[in-house]
């Protein structure tokens, strides 16, 4: 794997006419990884994204992908990079067996266009025009388009939008082979389990900066307490049990015999909870350790819904 950076952002700023959409951005991303770029709309993802892919000038700051200028090195990164774009791209009455193997012929190496049509699931509508092709379907073959000619870095904006379960699932395997082959994916998400299941970084943006960067498991630990909850008689001396855990740990009767304990929850502290319900004689009932997902870390820094 190569030192620098795939895509690497510093200060970028972009605007609208009196709109700031980006404003001092920071964004690196290492090569040959799965890179999620989360934030509630009009938070300025999507410009960060169309400005990395050479679609828009930025009016200041640096963006180097594959470390070239993607607007002035435009055509000597083109052909390394593959983009997915929700619109699909693709004339409408073209089908879609014949626009993918158009696409493959396009570029020097390419996968196999009929392998990739029967992996994706679109070999029952290959000879339907574009237009005529479900939300999912179109979104399979943009899917498509962007990884045939074997890109070393792959934009993907919404790869699952609209997709059953099992074209969805078809989708992460895909974007996990990527990775494994040494390609670098990043995607934008309104699903967060999504970014849980592929990502190995995530920023989330917000107001035209990333407000978070991290691993999914470090940015939903984040230093935030975890919860242990269990069943018991009403009434238990919960004072005694505080004296039995670490200082920062927090215990509450939340409704009679329902019980919540608050910090650092590890093996040691559960061992230590039912330990002391041991000696005072309780049967813990429906033990379970709640921790932080991704969403909470979202809906905390933002304080909005993905498609507010």
């Amino acid at each position: 794997m190569q030192s620098t950076p795939a895509v690497e952002v510093t200060g970028l700023v972009k605007r609208y006419g009196a709109k700031t959409a980006v404003n001092g951005l920071d964004l690196s991303v290492p090569r040959g990884c799965v890179a999620a770029v989360l934030g509630p709309n009009g938070a300025g993802k999507t410009t960060t994204v169309e400005t990395c892919e050479g679609y828009r000038r930025p009016d200041a700051g640096h963006v180097r992908v594959l470390g070239l200028d993607p607007v002035a090195e435009a055509a000597a990164l083109r052909p390394r990079i593959g983009v997915m774009l929700q619109s699909g791209g693709v004339y409408p009455g073209a089908r879609a067996a014949e626009m993918l193997r158009h696409t493959a012929k396009l570029h020097r190496d390419p996968l196999d266009p009929d392998a990739l049509i029967e992996r994706l699931g679109l070999a029952s509508c290959g000879r339907t025009p574009y237009r005529r092709l479900s939300g999912g379907q179109q979104q399979r073959l943009a899917l498509a388009m962007a990884v045939i000619g074997r890109p070393e870095l792959v934009f993907l904006d919404e790869p699952t939008a609209g997709l059953d379960p099992q074209a969805r699932r078809a989708t992460w395997d895909l974007v996990r082979e990527l990775r494994a082959d040494g390609v670098t994916v990043v995607l934008t998400t309104h699903f967060m389990d999504e970014a849980e299941q592929l990502a190995d970084t995530v920023a989330i943006i917000d107001g035209g900066k990333v407000i978070a960067h991290g691993a999914p498991e470090e940015l939903a630990r984040g230093g935030a307490e975890d919860t242990l909850r269990f069943s018991g008689r009403p009434g238990l001396d919960l004072a005694s049990l505080l004296k039995a855990l670490p200082a920062d740990t927090a215990a509450a009767e939340l409704t009679p015999g329902s019980y919540r304990v608050e910090g650092k929850v590890d093996p040691q502290m559960l061992a230590t909870v039912t330990s002391w319900c041991a000696q005072h004689g309780v049967m813990p009932d429906r033990i379970a350790v709640e921790r932080r997902t991704l969403e909470d870390v979202f809906l905390e820094l933002t304080g909005k819904e993905l498609r507010s």
